[in-house]
């Protein structure tokens, strides 16, 4: 595995990679790797579309908030780099704050419409970071195509849109949330979890299932589904929800009855310090 920090080293050898006819696969990440990141990382080597596999370990200062984690985002360079290596990637990169964003930046990329909800409308400015950063990084690697996990499907649905708007050429593929044993989807975030909270927040999936049911045996009144989904949620004690909606598909939009189509299920509840998010998608007959 090659491994760069300086981005014009990185460009300089991929643009002698793409020379050579290597069409390029990237998974960017935040880092502190999971399961959910190795099954994208096993994605973009089995993908018959891809010669070289990327990977980025960035945490993105611009879409945390200020009263967020970012200073004690869990960070584990060392580990990550050997789970790099493990799933076969072959170029890693991991720049600076300062690498990404130098002194003078002031610049930014903002998707409106679809950021206006779920995570959005709780996290004034995070999309605007991740559109800022995904745009970057896309420019430096200049991937063909590029994987994103469906846990975080606002972030998907945001990223598709802006590479769609500002005519990007790269394929954007997802891949199914990544769950424990019990259901729970993995996150870097979960580490804040103690052993009553890790318990308590398979709350979320079970509630989140339960609704897809709901949809699967007939029910379309949205705003029961919602009511449904929150009243589960808050009956956990450890659970302080954020948000429960039921929206429209890739779209994002509320709705009063389910339509033929996918629908959106998602949630996002704080358990202690750790604030979690899931989401289910249901096919509407």
């Amino acid at each position: 595995m090659r491994t760069f920090e300086k981005i014009a080293d990185l460009r300089r050898y991929l643009a002698e990679m793409r020379a050579g006819g290597k069409r390029i696969g990237f998974v960017p990440t935040m880092g502190f790797l999971h399961k959910g990141h190795m099954a994208l990382m096993r994605a973009v080597k089995e993908d018959p579309e891809v010669d070289l596999s990327v990977v980025s370990i960035f945490v993105n200062p611009l879409q945390f908030g200020p009263q967020e984690d970012y200073r004690s985002y869990p960070r584990d360079l060392g580990r990550d780099e050997e789970l790099c290596i493990s799933a076969g990637m072959d170029v890693l990169f991991i720049p600076a704050v300062e690498e990404m964003y130098p002194e003078g930046f002031a610049t930014s990329v903002e998707v409106t419409g679809v950021t206006e909800v779920l995570c959005g409308r709780s996290r004034p400015g995070h999309f605007k970071g991740v559109a800022t950063v995904v745009t970057k990084l896309f420019n430096i690697v200049q991937p063909d195509c590029a994987y994103f996990g469906i846990k975080d499907a606002q972030q998907f649905v945001v990223i598709k849109r802006m590479v769609r708007d500002l005519n990007l050429p790269v394929k954007i593929k997802a891949h199914p949330t990544v769950r424990e044993e019990d259901g729970l989807a993995v996150s870097s975030r979960n580490v804040y979890l103690t052993k009553d909270e890790r318990r308590a927040a398979t709350v979320l999936y079970r509630s989140l299932e339960c609704t897809a049911a709901e949809i699967r045996k007939g029910e379309r009144d949205a705003l029961r589904l919602k009511r449904m989904l929150t009243e589960k949620i808050s009956a956990e004690p450890l659970a302080r929800l954020d948000y429960a909606e039921v929206l429209s598909w890739p779209d994002l939009r509320p709705v009063d009855v389910l339509r033929r189509g996918e629908v959106l299920a998602a949630v996002a509840a704080y358990f202690g310090r750790a604030r979690l998010i899931d989401n289910v998608l249901v096919e509407v007959e």
